[in-house]
C-alpha cells in the first residue's frame, strides 16, 4: 500500500502559527507607538521580497502577458486589501475583523458563478448561507462586546473581504491559463511595491520621532505574514489543495481570534460568538468544495479497459 505523503503538514502548521500570530499582533505598532498604518504597509510590502525570491528559485518566471495581467490583478487586489486591513485593525478588534475577512471565498464563488458561469454545488451553498448569517450576527449593535462593534472597521473589513475574494478569483484564472504559483507570487510582490507611493501619499511624510521599537515590531510581525505566505505555497505543492486550503483557512483565523481575545481581555457576546463560528465554518466549506472540485476536474480520466 502506498504511504500517505505528509510532507505538507509541517509547512501548513507553520503557516497557521505564523499567520495566526501575525493577525493578532499586527496592530500593535499602531496601538503602542502610534505608528502610521501606511508605514506598516510599506514595511509589509518590503518583507514580501524574501518569500518571492525563495519561490522563484524553485520555478521559472513566466513572462507571458497573460501571466502579467492576472498576476497584477491578483497582486493589486491583495495589496490593496492589505492596505485597508491595517487601517481596520487600528479601528477594531482582530477577533471580529478576521472572521469577516475570512468570508472572502463568498466573493470568489459569486464571481465564478457570475463571470465564468460555474455551477455552485450544495456544499458551497451551505457555506454561503452560513456566511450570510454570520455577517448579520456580527453586524448586530453591541455584537462585539462593548463599543468595539461601532465605528468604520466593519466596512473596512468588508472591503478587505471583497478585495481578497477577487484576488483568489484572479489567482484561479492565472492557474487555469498555466501560470505557476511562483510567478503569481512574484507579481503579487511587485504589486505590493507599486502601491508604496500610494501609501506614502496617504501618509503625507515619513513619521519623525517614532521610537526604534515601532519599525522593529512592525518588521517582526509582517515577516510572519510574508513567510507564512511562502509556507502556504510549500504546503500546497506537497499536499492536496482540498485538504491544505480548508485546514489553513480555518485554523489561522482561529488562532488569531484566541490570541486577540487574550490580548483584548474581553469576550464577544453570544451573537458575535455564533457569528464567528458560522463565518469560519462557512468559509471553510466553500474553500473545501472549491478545491475538491478543482482536483476532480484536473484528475485524469481512468483508462478504458481493453477487452481480452
Amino acid at each position: 500500500m502506498k504511504s500517505l505523503n505528509r510532507g505538507w503538514m509541517l509547512p501548513a502548521g507553520l503557516l497557521v502559527l505564523f499567520w495566526g500570530v501575525w493577525g493578532a499582533f499586527s496592530s500593535k505598532p499602531t496601538d503602542l507607538y502610534g505608528y502610521p498604518n501606511e508605514m506598516v504597509y510599506i514595511i509589509w510590502s518590503l518583507t514580501m521580497i524574501l518569500p518571492a525570491a525563495a519561490a522563484l528559485r524553485r520555478e521559472r518566471f513566466d513572462r507571458r502577458p497573460v501571466a502579467a495581467l492576472y498576476g497584477l490583478l491578483a497582486g493589486l487586489t491583495g495589496a490593496g486589501g492589505q492596505l485597508v486591513l491595517f487601517q481596520a485593525l487600528s479601528d477594531g478588534p482582530a477577533y471580529l475583523i478576521f472572521p469577516v475577512v475570512s468570508l472572502s471565498p463568498v466573493i470568489t464563488v459569486l464571481m465564478a458563478v457570475a463571470l465564468l458561469r460555474e455551477r455552485i454545488n450544495r456544499l458551497a451553498v451551505v457555506g454561503v448561507v452560513a456566511a450570510l448569517v454570520a455577517i448579520l450576527l456580527l453586524s448586530i449593535p453591541g455584537g462585539g462586546g462593548g463599543g468595539s462593534s461601532s465605528g468604520p472597521w466593519m466596512v473596512l473589513a468588508a472591503v478587505v473581504c471583497v478585495a481578497w475574494g477577487a484576488q483568489a478569483f484572479f489567482m484561479r484564472k492565472a492557474a487555469v491559463v498555466g501560470v505557476n504559483d511562483a510567478t503569481t507570487f512574484g507579481w503579487m510582490t511587485i504589486s505590493g511595491l507599486l502601491l508604496i507611493p500610494v501609501a506614502y501619499f496617504m501618509m503625507g511624510s515619513f513619521p519623525s520621532g517614532a521610537p526604534w521599537q515601532a519599525p522593529a515590531l512592525t518588521a517582526g510581525t509582517q515577516v510572519l505574514n510574508a513567510v507564512g505566505a511562502l509556507f502556504l505555497v510549500m504546503a500546497l505543492s506537497r499536499g492536496k489543495a482540498a485538504v491544505v486550503a480548508p485546514l489553513t483557512n480555518a485554523l489561522a483565523p482561529v488562532l488569531t481570534i484566541i490570541l486577540s481575545l487574550i490580548v483584548y481581555q474581553t469576550l464577544p457576546t453570544i451573537w458575535a460568538g455564533i457569528g464567528i463560528v458560522l463565518a469560519l465554518a462557512g468559509s471553510t466549506l466553500m474553500v473545501y468544495s472549491d478545491e475538491k472540485r478543482g482536483e476532480e476536474a484536473a484528475a485524469p480520466e481512468p483508462a478504458a479497459k481493453v477487452p481480452s
